[in-house]
């Protein structure tokens, strides 16, 4: 028998729907020699601090650093995780070949592996590695499957991230924390959300320490065009006032006019990291609710593996181009003009060096049905994207007017589309608002100039323009994601931007749940679309003076590492010394430091303690914390009490855990004809019960009935 292991239930009916496993039984399917079972995202973690010995149980500075011998795994804490495990145990332990069917990334490679690990798996291990889930995807991967061996890479690199994130988590947040807290705060520190909160804070001093000044800018009228002088801004308003009398004592004169064709190149296929930045740009989408939106198209077989950083394809995808492209019928109109000629085969999109574990984000070809409205505007972009890239290029003419008034030099600058190529996919969308410099910019772009003669001269209509210096603009999540992907720098060239992603901080999959993070604890906060850090944020990141904590450039270099031992470049050994060696090193120096005490948000302490991601990008784990004075409970703060794992999430009609999908669990705002208030919900969910409570009307009962609203053993609503 062959055992399947999936990463969750779904995948797991689906990939047995193909190989023909249809009969259930307790935790798996079986059927036509397979065993398909499953997990439900992480089922083991590293072991916590006090697992390896009962000093580490207890936050003291004389106990850091802790740096064990070796790392451990243990299962998670919970009872849904240890009975579905021990399925699998079973199973693999009986089976004559393991076939990894976990997601096709660092991630779930890791996943799986710590679960055969745990289950002491000795039976040969197969590797499922598909991009897509549709039927036919499935059925080629069984036909391919690898042998695990070949991904031992991509396993120590997940291996030596869980590690890497674990030592500096574990004992940077306990350091700050007893050197620099101040009561029972605690200060969260982690490898890939401290840099990112650095890059905000940089930027917010930035805007702070900015002081506006005034400036004027000469411009004339000539034959209905208006025209800016080519000098230095004029920063005192007598000069600019000179400047407009002796310019209305001279004719204005042509000395130049240069027309050049030119091209805008296609935009790339989308990455996850440019899917999420459109996103947000066009729908104000956090980073969070579009990966959310475009992994739940993945699991309906919609659309490709979405944690992908690359934008290209590999040259074997070449011949299913057109078979994907006939099958989008609801864009059939668009589609077409590309179908009348040989698809073309651009180096833009087909190159197998840019490629990796997977492609860019496409649509699969399958008929998009029952989506939500965001659902749907994320499946547009791709769809779209996907068919803007075949398109011919779109051919503009530049336009540059040189001019004079007496010595004064003058320009202006014009653009005409004269075949607009791919931009005609995008024809019909609403233009996404715009600031005020963005629309000035736009305006200037797309101006049709009249036809000048150099020589030429007449009257003209000049004036004086006052403006303002703007300070640097504050992130939006758009441009924090661009900024993690290039390690702080400014890159708006598509080429150099695919240079940088090496060095980037933190991975496609879980920038967004980085910034989330920051979010929660209160070290970051939206305004509208931008976001600016808290004072706490800012304490926090004027505490630490050493770099390597909160450098963009040396995090990256850092993720840099991490990509060379999965491309077996660079030894985990190695990997691990060197954070040993920083540990220690930051240790020495923090508590031998007299910096400010900081405040956190009365609330900080608590929401730490209820944190537990997914993520293992950037924890730090859950651990015991100082005792805390009582609060009022947020309800978005809790964990889902069936999952453990998840946090809950506030919908329509109920409070739900935010794995629903694979979880389950809700709790309507309305239960048996009565409306529940938040403390009633908050009780159920931390107590198990709520207290006494009159009015219930059960079914079967004439009357109203008074008692406790509890959950019981199957998290499920009923009246005690």
């Amino acid at each position: 028998m062959k055992v399947c292991i999936a990463e969750k239930p779904s995948v797991a009916r689906d990939i047995a729907a193909v190989i023909g496993a249809k009969e259930r039984k307790e935790g798996y399917l079986e059927g036509n020699g397979y065993q398909v079972t499953w997990t439900f995202g992480h089922f083991c973690t590293l072991k916590e601090p006090h697992d390896y010995t009962e000093q580490w149980k207890y936050w003291r500075l004389e106990d850091l650093p802790m740096i064990p011998p070796s790392y451990g795994i243990k299962l998670i804490n919970n009872d849904g995780v240890q009975k579905q495990f021990k399925v699998i145990e079973q199973l693999v332990t009986q089976c004559e070949e393991v076939i990894n069917c976990g997601d096709a990334g660092q991630e779930g490679e890791l996943i799986q592996r710590w679960v055969l690990l745990k289950a002491q798996c000795k039976a040969p291990v197969k590797r499922l590695w598909i991009s897509s889930l549709t039927e036919q995807a499935i059925r080629e991967g069984f036909q391919k499957l690898k042998d695990s061996s070949q991904y031992d890479n991509l396993y120590a690199a997940g291996s030596a991230r869980a590690i890497g994130d674990w030592l500096l988590g574990m004992n940077a947040t306990r350091l700050f924390t007893k050197k620099f807290a101040q009561g029972k705060a605690v200060l969260s520190i982690g490898r890939v959300q401290t840099p990112t909160l650095a890059m905000i804070v940089a930027r917010q001093k930035e805007i702070d320490a900015f002081k506006t000044e005034e400036y004027w800018e000469l411009k004339t009228i000539y034959r209905e065009t208006e025209f800016t002088a080519a000098i230095d801004r004029i920063k005192v308003l007598d000069r600019a006032e000179k400047g407009l009398a002796y310019l209305k004592e001279h004719p204005f004169e042509i000395t130049s006019f240069e027309k050049k064709e030119g091209k805008e190149g296609n935009p790339r296929l989308y990455d996850l990291t440019a899917l999420q930045v459109d996103a947000n740009k066009r729908y104000a989408y956090s980073a969070d609710d579009t990966l959310k939106y475009i992994q739940s198209l993945y699991e309906k077989k919609l659309v490709t593996y979405p944690r992908v950083d690359t934008t290209y394809l590999p040259d074997d995808m070449y011949p299913k181009v057109e078979g994907i492209l006939k099958d989008m019928t609801p864009y059939a109109a668009l589609i077409a003009p590309v179908l009348a000629n040989p698809i073309p085969k651009l180096k833009t999109v087909f190159d197998d060096k840019k490629v990796t574990d997977h492609h860019a984000i496409i649509p699969t070809g399958v008929y998009p049905s029952g989506l939500g409205h965001e659902e749907k505007r994320i499946y547009d972009l791709v769809a779209r994207r996907f068919i803007a890239v075949f398109y011919p290029e779109c051919k503009i003419s530049n336009t540059t007017v040189l001019g004079k008034v007496g010595q004064v030099p003058f320009k202006v600058t014009g653009k005409q589309i004269l075949e607009p190529g791919w931009k005609e996919v995008y024809a019909n969308d609403v233009k996404e608002k715009k600031d005020k410099d963005d629309k000035e910019k736009e305006e200037e772009e797309e101006k049709i100039l009249p036809v000048f003669v150099v020589g030429e001269s007449g009257p003209h209509t000049p004036r004086i323009h006052k403006g303002k210096t703007s300070p640097p603009k504050a992130y939006t999540e758009a441009t924090l994601l661009r900024a993690m992907e290039t390690a702080g720098k400014q890159v708006e060239d598509e080429e150099m931007r695919e240079l940088l992603k090496d060095n980037g901080i933190g991975r496609p999959s879980t920038r967004a749940n980085i910034i989330e993070t920051l979010f929660r604890r209160k070290y970051i906060e939206k305004r509208k679309k931008n976001i600016f850090a808290t004072q706490t944020g800012i304490d926090l990141i004027d505490t630490i003076q050493t770099e390597l904590l909160k450098s963009p450039e040396l995090t990256g270099i850092w993720e840099r590492k991490l990509r060379l031992i999965e491309k077996g470049e660079y030894a985990i050994e190695t990997f691990k010394q060197e954070l040993k060696q920083m540990v220690i090193d930051l240790t020495i120096e923090v508590k031998t430091a007299t910096y400010k005490m900081i405040t956190v948000a009365e609330d900080q302490p608590a929401k730490k303690d209820k944190e537990k991601e997914k993520d293992k990008e950037d924890k730090p784990k859950k651990e015991p914390k100082p005792k805390e004075p009582k609060k009022a409970i947020v309800i978005e703060e809790l964990q889902c009490p069936k999952c453990k794992s998840h946090q809950l999430k506030k919908g329509n009609t109920a409070y739900g855990c935010a794995n629903f999908k694979v979880c389950g669990f809700k709790v309507p705002f309305e239960a048996f004809g009565k409306k529940l208030s938040d403390k009633q919900i908050a009780d159920l969910l931390t107590k198990g019960k709520t207290g006494k409570i009159k009015g219930w009307k059960l079914t079967g009962a004439d009357n109203e009935t008074e008692g406790k609203l509890m959950l019981n053993a199957a998290f499920e609503l009923e009246v005690e």
